[in-house]
């Protein structure tokens, strides 16, 4: 008896030919289409219980094809993406489209076997929303270091403790959270990510436990991750009245909807991710200190760049990999010196630091390869700051007031930012303003504080 029918769109024959073979072993029906249009006739002739859909393909991309399946909703089947380019990016858009999974080319047979199955076990109606998925994307180098990360990563990940990801801004740290997520037994159920910051005040029970207003229940962020992952990015800015709510409904086992008497009990695995020692946070009377305990039942540390600096050449080609591909900039590759003058910068900002110097050398750059003397004043202009970041900003009398007081806004907070390191608590205090209301006002000007810290490390 067939475990399943399964359509398989890819424009390249070999991996048509290779997933079928994989999948018929297995007990699967299979059938095969390399185009759009071919696969809306099989679905037109039999509906599939499940569909391997690639993103990149010619004409009509993979994500056009799942948002008209989708119609506004969720598609009538299961779909998984695949693709040799992932990107968070690409997965949340496809997510947002219904995608249940999304798993890398070249096609491991194991992972590609336990994602079917899990896939067909999800009732449609399970897809997850934006925040539902990531991409299957480690962390990237072949140094002993990062060698040891993912082993750690792979051992943790088995086990349902709480994680706590330590490291610099821009080191990569939500990047091994979510590793860590995508290879754990919850990888099936949603991946939730939250600024712990915008978790303040008498809005904190109805951020982390949801509401219910007359007959409409709005689901809180632990309720929404439910099956799967909560990542809590700068844990150590959740304020005092959240940590002890988060604290309370640990400590229960559960929690209750804002209006509502049901009790949900707490299905889900948290990783927090700080730049602090949690311990001396808590020591210090700055944090929880049952909460630091949850949060940290295994801690895990992630290396600035500059520990690792071999994987560099990887790095570099990794970055312009997917940057070709998911923003269709022209190829460039780095001459052997160019690589050798990355690999002995410092790298403040780490890997984030470097994706974007390798954007901007594409973005601006002319020619195939990319010499030393780019690469060095590409650095230049890092050191010494563009005019984006000059003070006090360059304002001009033509510009209506309303929108010469967004650019000063705008300016003051991206440099305040920098002096609190990207941290939105030190901004509020710096700044003297509530935090709710601060992230309103970052919203509305265009700032992601991830984006934005010392040297342009921010918060990974």
């Amino acid at each position: 008896m067939s475990k399943g029918y399964v359509l398989v769109v890819d424009d390249e024959p070999d991996i048509r030919g290779l997933v079928r073979e994989i999948l018929e072993d297995e007990g699967y029906e299979v059938a095969t289409a390399e185009s759009g249009s071919e696969a809306r006739g099989l679905l037109h002739a039999r509906q599939p219980d499940l569909v391997l859909l690639d993103i990149w393909m010619p004409g009509e991309d993979g994500i056009s094809l799942l948002r008209e399946w989708a119609g506004g909703g969720t598609p009538a089947f299961p779909v998984v993406m695949i693709s040799g380019h992932g990107t968070v990016e690409t997965a949340v858009e496809a997510t947002r489209q219904g995608a249940v999974d999304f798993v890398e080319k070249p096609l491991s047979m194991g992972k590609l076997i336990a994602t079917v199955e899990q896939a067909l076990q999800q009732p449609v109606t399970a897809a997850a929303g934006a925040d539902g998925m990531s991409a299957m994307i480690e962390p990237v180098g072949r140094s002993t270091v990062m060698r040891n990360l993912r082993e750690q990563a792979e051992r943790v990940a088995a086990s349902e403790s709480w994680v706590l990801v330590t490291g610099e801004p821009g080191s990569g740290r939500k990047c091994l959270a979510r590793y860590i997520h995508h290879l754990s037994p919850r990888r099936g159920g949603p991946l939730v990510e939250v600024a712990a910051g915008t978790i303040a005040g008498q809005s904190a029970a109805e951020e982390l436990f949801g509401q219910q207003r007359g007959g409409r229940v709005i689901p809180g962020r632990l309720e929404s991750a439910a099956g799967g992952t909560l990542i809590l990015d700068g844990a150590t800015d959740l304020d005092g009245e959240a940590q002890t709510r988060l604290a309370s409904a640990i400590d229960a086992g559960g929690f209750q909807r804002v209006g509502d008497s049901q009790r949900i009990p707490l299905d889900v695995r948290v990783i927090a991710i700080t730049r602090h020692d949690l311990a001396a946070e808590a020591a210090a009377g700055q944090f929880r200190e049952d909460l630091a305990y949850s949060l940290s039942v295994i801690p895990m540390w992630v290396p600035p760049l500059r520990e690792h600096a071999e994987d560099i050449p990887e790095l570099v080609s990794f970055y312009v990999d997917r940057l070709v591909e998911a923003e269709q900039l022209g190829y460039r590759r780095f001459t052997v010196a160019a690589q050798n003058r990355l690999r002995n910068h410092d790298w403040p900002g780490n890997v984030r630091e470097l994706r974007n110097l390798v954007q901007r050398l594409l973005v601006l750059g002319d020619g195939l390869d990319i010499d030393v003397g780019e690469v060095e004043e590409a650095l230049s202009v890092v050191r010494t700051g563009s005019t984006e970041g000059e003070w006090p900003p360059a304002l001009t009398l033509d510009l209506p007031l309303r929108e010469a007081r967004e650019h000063f806004e705008r300016a003051y907070l991206q440099k305040q930012l920098q002096r609190a390191d990207g941290s939105v608590a030190q901004l509020a205090r710096l700044a003297g303003m509530e935090r709710t209301h601060l992230y309103r006002k970052l919203r509305s000007l265009g700032i992601d504080p991830r984006e934005t810290g010392q040297s342009g490390g921010g918060r990974a």
